[in-house]
């Protein structure tokens, strides 16, 4: 084994092969004999097509299966079991049906986007935003699948609509009624989301008491499931109706310390699915993932041995066929087809065994942080071929993801081997705010955003440099979105970071209210206050107000497209540091949104970060 310094030893993960690596799975549906799934191509600039387990492109290029309802989309395509294609379309958000051998017909009039699309007993639901109007509409609608609205838009029927937001429509099975999950503006759909419940034709919705609902789905067609936190955990709810009136409360199905359900941001997650017999096989979360089988009864439970554990969604079952995307901690992120009945798991696209020499399994830790327990996933640097000199510690970069309501499941990623096997320690910290672990650690973050975030993520560094298991003088912190408002808010703070990188990050909070899009136009209201009255709030806490407290290196990287947090942030911060001579760097992606999807962005981003912290940290690092 040769000796290297951290943060130099040679590595076959480049930058190239990270943005080509496991497949960002979009979704996935039983096609008669075949499997589909939708799958973005980084090579194609981020395209989401949708892929055959016969080995056929469903979707050819130059169509786009993504939708901006919301702005983060999701559920963008859905089929039916011949072989029928029903999809958004990135370029113009019209839904299209694509028939085998057929080029792909409008459904719909040029105007609204569209996404959440569900198509049950041959009846195509989804949710449409038009931002045309004033104010902005929403609604539940039907789409008829012959064209016919294609020109008429009065054609779509329209189910229930309004200036709020609407997710997860599911049909009865006799097709007589809709539910599906909506909440105010001014709210978020994990502060206060509710179930409704409609005729298919129209009319008076009920309200099916609820606090932050997500997914319903009927088992019979007097007989709903949905998920809800009423007791701090997200756990499945079973009600009865009358028609659409609930009779009854709710009775929760086998709760427990975890989580069945997460933050609300794309439309189309899925938690859950229930069997043909009344099973139910759902995802519940306490950090990682596990996979059970609820019983009938909603008592018995029962694990299933699969290896996705992070971030997985329930796509589709079939008889005692489920579909499962998503993460591992121990295999590339991938879709797994599973059978209930003989525990038979096929891996149908990634999730092939990581070696661990190269990616060992990220290590589960806590770290005890002034507003309680924080927890975090530890990758400490790896490689069989290669070792530091003897009494020097490692560099190690401090992740921090976006949202804030969001987590991080300690998944195994090509990305984070990208560091790991030059020598470079990852922490990936899910502070105070984060999904994952209940409604109390999720509402840390209320009103104290840009301290709470900010006390976690420098109690998690000071945690593994008083291991003595990083080199203290050599953390930087690394996050994406809210994650970069973390990343400058901490380098505001000072003294625990050495570097900053900070991807489309927020650095106004004044400026963030006034430009940013309308599904997040009142987040701010609940992780900082109300404007006009806490104006003071939004001033002291934005880092650009205390710019001149940063005197680390900072890199900037922004999408020129990004909607949700402009460049107007990250170049304000720019500007600023220019003004004192602080060593700063900005890149600009011109075509990029909110999060870079391009292979050559992915690729000069990582490398750009890597030569960054090699030129910050003193080591050369091997590209």
């Amino acid at each position: 084994m040769s000796s290297s310094p951290y943060g130099s030893w040679p590595s076959p993960f480049s930058a190239a092969s990270v943005a080509a690596s496991s497949p960002r799975i979009d979704g996935a549906r039983f096609v008669g004999t075949e499997i589909w799934w939708g799958e973005s191509v980084p090579a194609e600039k981020g395209r989401v097509t949708v892929r055959s387990s016969s080995g056929a492109e469903v979707l050819p290029a130059p169509w786009n299966a993504r939708s901006r309802v919301h702005e983060y989309g999701g559920g963008a395509w859905t089929t039916d079991d011949r072989g029928t294609l029903y999809f958004v379309d990135a370029g113009d958000q019209r839904v299209r049906r694509l028939a085998p051998d057929s080029a792909p017909v409008a459904l719909t009039p040029p105007g609204p986007s569209h996404g959440g699309l569900r198509l049950q007993n041959g009846r195509l639901l989804a949710v449409r935003e038009d931002l045309s109007t004033t104010p902005h509409t929403r609604a539940i609608v039907e789409i008829p699948v012959d064209g016919s609205a294609a020109d008429d838009a009065s054609a779509v029927r329209v189910i229930a609509q309004g200036e709020g937001f609407f997710a997860h429509p599911a049909l009865s099975p006799d097709g007589t009624r809709v539910a599906w999950v909506a909440w105010e503006r001014g709210r978020m759909p994990w502060e206060d989301a509710q179930v409704h419940v409609a005729d298919a034709d129209g009319g008076r919705a009920h309200t099916i008491p609820s606090r932050a609902a997500l997914q319903p789905e009927w088992i019979t067609d007097g007989e709903l499931v949905f998920a809800d936190d009423p007791d701090g955990r997200w756990a499945l709810q079973r009600i009865t109706l009358d028609g659409t009136t609930p009779v009854g409360a709710s009775r929760a199905l086998a709760p427990d310390d975890s989580d069945t359900g997460y933050g609300l941001w794309v439309l189309g997650n899925r938690w859950y699915q229930p069997l043909d017999d009344g099973r139910i096989v759902a995802t519940r979360t306490n950090g990682r993932d596990e996979i059970v089988v609820i019983d009938a009864d909603g008592f018995a439970v029962t694990p299933i041995d699969v290896a996705a554990d992070g971030h997985v969604s329930v796509d589709a079952v079939d008889g005692s066929r489920v579909l499962l995307s998503g993460d591992g901690s121990r295999v590339t992120a991938g879709l797994w087809s599973v059978d209930i009945e003989s525990g038979e798991v096929v891996a149908v696209r990634g999730g092939e065994p990581v070696d661990q020499r190269w990616m060992p399994a990220s290590l589960p830790i806590e770290v005890d942080g002034p507003h309680g327990d924080v927890h975090a996933f530890a990758y400490p640097p790896a490689n069989p071929e290669t070792a530091a000199p003897e009494g020097e510690l490692p560099p190690y970069v401090v992740l921090v993801h976006g949202g804030p309501t969001a987590h991080v499941t300690g998944a195994t990623s090509a990305a984070i081997a990208f560091y790991t096997s030059r020598g470079i320690g990852v922490l990936d910290v899910n502070y105070g705010g984060s999904t994952g672990y209940g409604r109390a650690y999720r509402e840390r973050l209320d009103c104290e955003w840009g301290i709470v975030d900010v006390d976690d993520v420098i109690a998690a560094a000071r945690g593994l440099a008083d291991a003595g298991l990083a080199d203290p003088d050599r953390i930087a912190i690394r996050g994406g979105s809210a994650g970069g408002w973390t990343v400058l808010s901490a380098l505001v703070r000072g003294g625990a970071f050495a570097a900053g990188i900070s991807r489309y990050g927020v650095a106004d909070l004044r400026m963030l209210v006034a430009e940013t899009h309308d599904f997040e136009a009142s987040y701010v209201d609940g992780l900082v206050g109300r404007l006009p009255e806490d104006e003071h709030l939004y001033i002291e806490r934005s880092p650009l107000t205390h710019t001149e407290r940063i005197d680390v290196p900072v890199l900037l990287l922004q999408g020129g497209e990004d909607r949700v947090v402009p460049p107007s942030q990250s170049e304000a911060i720019r500007d600023a540091l220019a003004a004192r001579g602080i060593d700063h760097e900005y890149v600009l992606y011109p075509a990029e949104g909110h999060g870079f999807r391009s292979a050559e962005t992915i690729v000069d981003a990582l490398e750009r970060e890597l030569v960054f912290l090699g030129r910050v940290f003193g080591f050369a690092p091997r590209l």
